[in-house]
């Protein structure tokens, strides 16, 4: 028999082991059935033809409770309830057995599970022959967890889950619950308290923002129609491709002014943001996090839903088709992945089950102080079983191309943005988190092995070794790496004012002494157009002409750099006002003529660099790169060579960063003949004043700089000159 203080426990939502309790029991010749139903005033137990088999009595001492007793072994039974709704049939949860798996069980345990989300969160099943919806939570050291939601009133003593000790998962299965229904985890602490409720760690779909219940989802139903570009794929993300990636945060491209400035769906922006990024010869899109995130101005990088596209444009199948229509107009999708921090929201994964779980205990390990979030353990194996599977789950059911994984400094470095005291050193007493190096490895190794074709890339702003070198070599292993440190000496030399950056030459030239180290992506980012930095065309200096010229200078830079290419939304036609993540994007803008120029010239840079092999075959290969001039500070001028793969075609890319034109400047060369001039950032139609040398130049029998021939060109001031034989 059962203590009556269990009967109390269960009525009072206590009972950390409510099937020892509920459900079917043997009982000497029969089997008694326990349930526990507030509000109910009269329960039966009814076979499947709806025979009764036993009346239910309510027990005397604990309200909610009933029980009935059947001769013989446990038959299939439902209850037939009677409460103020009137009559119903359920079936009782607790007449099923543990879901969990036992290989499940200990693959999550050993952190080696990469399925981990078809076994934990909420999934519709059938089981036993009984639609309905079955739950896993990982949360080893709670007291009880149920699962509530509207069926149950959110109550959360009605539905209380199996412990699998093994594994630290409580589980469930609840017929009749369906896709759509709202749900949580109502969690009782290692400390015996009553915790927020939580949303589930691998829900597939959130509620809109401010709500944050997690909803029931099926299994998809969409029908890809991308399979070429799976197969295709991998050649369009190799060293020797053209990647020229725009950069957008969905929510502020562009809104619907005339429906209270709503956001465009995922659908509305497969057939508005998608044609126009392809016709402007981008080869990716890069998203801001649409993973599932409750603030709108944290731009998603505060993430709470791991596995959730935001709802805020719509449902995963929505999104689905956003790939889809991607890749059927050739640009891949990469999207903006933060396993660094989380923020401390209470109905995330902060202190889960009442302990420092996902985090570190230690506060000086386990909490950002900067961002205000925690960090995750990732020297605990379920933790990085979390997120690997999260990172697998995007790129298997979404089809991403490939994911920009997040202050990747943050997490290889046990002291950032920490002073001393507030770290803790590694093993060894060094700053490095050789955890999260582990992490990083695996991430990568799993991510290449496991869905071929993909990229992956790091946004570090260190000069830590190897990020782009394979994890069996010693290296992270993505596929490529931000240049942080070009970025950052490039703006500063562009906002200088044109007559002093001739005696600031180094600060361009000094990124080729690293820029072949690893496989690196130039980034404008969203990061350089925020908190009072301005928008790039606000950083150059001069009159309004002067900014645009200088603004078209510093990308005919860029796209010429050895380098994969990223801008950030906006900058293609010249945004005058600092990003607003709440407001649409400045569209206004494109009537006029220099912002027309700039959106022509990024389309013809971009279309340029893909159709000569010489300006992107050897991006991260020092063979294919040759300076001409790097210290003319007197003209402010440099030069340098790009060689294609086969080094039998190259590329001249003149820089004047001066203020001041050059007639007849020369500049060495390496054969003979003619040279077209490919582009000049100064022609008429980008808004210059269409200085420049006529489209064409011939190669002299003049040496200059340390080659036997010379090209005297015409270089116009603030502009850059691409010739090519």
């Amino acid at each position: 028999m059962i203590a009556p203080d269990r009967l109390d426990a269960i009525a009072r939502g206590r009972e950390g082991d409510p099937f020892a309790v509920l459900g079917p029991h043997p009982l000497g010749t029969g089997t008694v059935i326990r349930a526990f139903l507030p509000g109910a005033r009269a329960v039966t137990v009814v076979g499947d033809d709806e025979t009764v088999l036993a009346p239910a009595e309510p027990s005397a001492t604990s309200a909610g409770l009933f029980e009935a007793f059947v001769v013989g072994p446990a038959p299939r039974y439902r209850l037939r309830v009677e409460d103020a709704g009137g009559t119903r049939l359920i079936d009782d949860p607790y007449r099923f057995g543990p879901l969990l798996g036992d290989l499940d069980a200990w693959l999550f345990a050993q952190g080696n599970h990469l399925e981990l989300y078809r076994v934990l969160g909420a999934h519709p099943d059938v089981v036993d022959g009984v639609p309905g919806t079955r739950f896993a939570v990982w949360a080893p050291n709670a007291r009880r967890v149920s699962v509530v939601g509207d069926w149950n009133h959110w109550d959360g003593r009605i539905h209380p889950m199996r412990m699998r000790r093994e594994a630290g998962v409580w589980e469930i299965f609840l017929p009749a619950v369906a896709a759509g229904a709202r749900y949580k985890y109502e969690i009782i602490g290692a400390s015996g308290e009553l915790l927020p409720l939580r949303a589930d760690p691998f829900a597939f779909r959130s509620e809109r923002r401010p709500a944050n219940a997690s909803l029931v989802t099926a299994p998809s139903a969409y029908a890809w129609n991308d399979e070429a570009w799976l197969h295709g794929r991998a050649d369009k993300q190799r060293r020797d491709a053209p990647i020229h990636i725009y950069e957008v945060h969905l929510g502020s491209w562009k809104r619907i002014p005339e429906a209270g400035d709503r956001f465009l769906s995922y659908r509305e922006l497969a057939e508005q943001l998608i044609p126009y990024v392809a016709e402007l010869g981008f080869t990716h899109i890069e998203l801001l996090p649409v993973t599932e995130h409750p603030f709108d101005l944290s731009w998603g990088y505060q993430t709470t839903g791991w596995f959730a596209p935001t709802s805020r444009f719509g449902e995963p199948d929505d999104f689905r088709a956003f790939v889809d229509a991607a890749h059927g107009a050739g640009l891949g999708v990469i999207l903006d992945w933060v396993p660094g921090h989380f923020p401390t929201d209470a109905h995330a994964l902060g202190r889960f089950d009442g302990t420092a779980l996902y985090e570190h205990a230690d506060v000086r390990e386990g909490f950002h102080r900067e961002w205000g979030t925690y960090v995750f353990n990732l020297g605990r194996n379920e933790v990085a079983n979390f997120l690997l599977a999260s990172a697998l789950y995007w790129l298997r059911e979404f089809h991403l191309d490939g994911l920009r994984v997040d202050a990747v400094a943050s997490i290889l470095y046990r002291d950032y943005s920490r002073t001393e005291g507030e770290w803790v050193p590694n093993r060894y007493g060094g700053r490095e988190n050789l955890e999260a190096v582990a992490f990083l490895r695996r991430l990568n190794t799993v991510l290449y092995g496991e869905v071929p074709g993909i990229a992956t890339f790091a946004e570090e702003s260190t000069a830590w070794p190897g990020v782009t070198t394979p994890a069996d070599l010693g290296g992270l292993g993505f596929g490529y790496k931000w240049n942080m440190g070009w970025m950052h000496d490039t703006l500063r030399f562009f906002e200088r004012d044109p007559l002093w950056r001739g005696h600031h030459l180094g600060e361009i030239s000094f990124g080729l002494l690293y820029a072949f180290s690893e496989n690196f992506v130039l980034p404008l980012s969203h990061d350089e157009v925020v908190h009072g930095k301005r928008s790039l065309l606000g950083r150059m200096p001069g009159r309004d002409d002067e900014q645009f010229a200088n603004l078209r200078l510093l990308y005919g830079l860029m796209w010429a750099h050895p380098g994969k290419k990223l801008l950030f939304m906006g900058g293609e036609f010249a945004q005058r006002a600092e990003w607003r993540a709440q407001a649409s994007l400045d569209w206004h803008l494109t009537q006029y003529a220099p912002h027309q120029g700039v959106r022509l010239l990024v389309h013809d840079l971009n279309n340029l660099t893909r159709e000569y092999g010489a300006l992107h075959e050897r991006d991260t290969d020092a063979d294919g790169f040759e300076w001409i001039a790097y210290d003319d500070a007197r003209n402010g001028v440099a030069a340098f060579i790009r060689w294609n793969a086969a080094h039998d075609a190259h590329a001249v890319c003149v820089f004047n960063f001066s203020g001041a034109r050059h007639d007849r400047y020369e500049i060495g060369v390496p054969q003979a003949g003619g040279y077209r001039e490919l582009l000049n950032t100064d022609a008429a139609a980008y808004g210059g004043s269409d200085v420049g040398n006529a489209g064409w130049a011939v190669a002299q029998e003049r040496p200059a700089h340390g080659r036997p021939f010379s090209l005297p060109l015409t270089l116009p001031p603030r502009a850059a000159i691409w010739l090519a034989p």
